[in-house]
C-alpha cells in the first residue's frame, strides 16, 4: 500500500477532450474516494486538453499525475503507455499500487461506481480482471443510442466467439485489474489496432491463464451508463476491428 494510503491507480485517455472533460466530477471522486489516483495521458491532443489536465493536477497534485504524448497514438496506447509508466515508477518504491485500471475520459461510466469493482477483488481473491457491463436490466439505467447498442451487440457476440470467452461487453472502457507481473507483460507490446485493443487483451490474458481465464475475470452490470456526444469510433473503425478479430480467431484455432 502507498504511504499516502492510495492503493488505485486509474488511468484516464484523453484525446481533444477538452470540451468533454468534467474537472469538478474528478476532483469530487477524490475527495469521496481517498485511495484513488488518477493519471491522465493526453494522446496528443491539439485543442486545450493539456491545459485543463494542468488545471486538475494543480488542485490535488498528490493525487493526480499527467503523462502527455508527442502525437496521436490512438486509445490503446495511451493507455498501454500509462500502465508502463506505474510500473516504472513503482519500482524501487515503497509507495505501490494495489490496483490499476482505466476509464472513458467523458465519464459515461459514472466513477462512484469503482467501489462495486473494488468489492469483487475483495471477495474473490483469484479474480485479476473486473470489467465494467452495459447491460440494460430493470434497476439499471444505461441510456445508448439504439444504432450503437445493437452494432456494439453484434461485435461482443462475435468477440466471445473469437475468443472462446463468455463475454458479454468487451468494449466497455471501464476496467480494473489487481497488479500483478501478468499485468505488466499484456501491456508490453504495442496492440495492432486501437478500436478493437480490448479484444486482443483478453487474448493475452487468456494466452497467459489457459483454461483459468473466466475463473480470473469478473463482468459487473453498471448501475448506470450514459451515451455521451463527441465520440472518436466511427462506422469504419467497426469494419476495421472486424478483420482483427477474424485474425484473433483463426490463431485460436489453429
Amino acid at each position: 500500500m502507498r504511504e499516502d494510503g492510495t492503493t488505485t491507480a486509474l488511468i484516464i485517455p484523453c484525446f481533444n477532450e477538452s470540451e468533454r472533460l468534467q474537472p469538478e466530477s474528478f476532483l469530487d471522486v477524490l475527495e469521496s474516494q481517498p485511495t484513488l489516483h488518477f493519471l491522465f495521458v493526453d494522446d496528443g491532443s491539439t485543442d486545450r486538453t493539456w491545459e485543463v489536465l494542468e488545471e486538475i493536477k494543480a488542485k490535488a497534485p498528490k493525487r493526480v499525475t499527467a503523462l502527455r504524448l508527442g502525437q496521436n497514438r490512438g486509445k490503446a496506447e495511451a493507455i498501454r503507455r500509462g500502465v508502463q509508466d506505474v510500473f516504472k515508477n513503482r519500482r524501487g518504491s515503497d509507495q505501490i499500487f494495489q490496483f490499476l485500471g482505466y476509464w472513458d475520459a467523458d465519464l459515461s461510466a459514472p466513477l462512484m461506481s469503482l467501489p462495486l469493482f473494488k468489492e469483487i477483488f475483495d471477495r474473490e481473491p483469484e479474480c485479476r480482471l473486473v470489467m465494467g457491463s452495459r447491460v440494460r436490466l430493470l434497476g439499471k439505467t444505461i441510456t445508448r443510442k439504439p444504432l450503437r447498442h445493437y452494432l456494439g451487440r453484434i461485435f461482443s457476440t462475435l468477440a466471445s466467439l473469437a475468443l472462446d470467452l463468455a463475454v458479454y461487453d468487451t468494449q466497455c472502457g471501464a476496467k480494473l485489474f489487481r497488479i500483478d507481473q501478468d499485468l505488466e507483460e499484456v501491456f508490453a507490446d504495442p496492440f495492432s489496432d486501437p478500436w478493437m485493443f480490448d479484444v486482443e487483451l483478453l487474448a493475452r490474458l487468456k494466452a497467459l491463464w489457459g483454461p483459468d481465464t473466466e475463473s480470473r475475470i469478473i463482468e459487473i452490470p453498471l448501475p448506470s451508463w450514459e451515451h455521451v456526444g463527441g465520440s472518436k469510433v466511427r462506422l469504419w473503425h467497426g469494419a476495421r476491428a472486424l478483420i482483427g478479430l477474424g485474425s484473433i480467431w483463426l490463431r485460436r484455432i489453429r
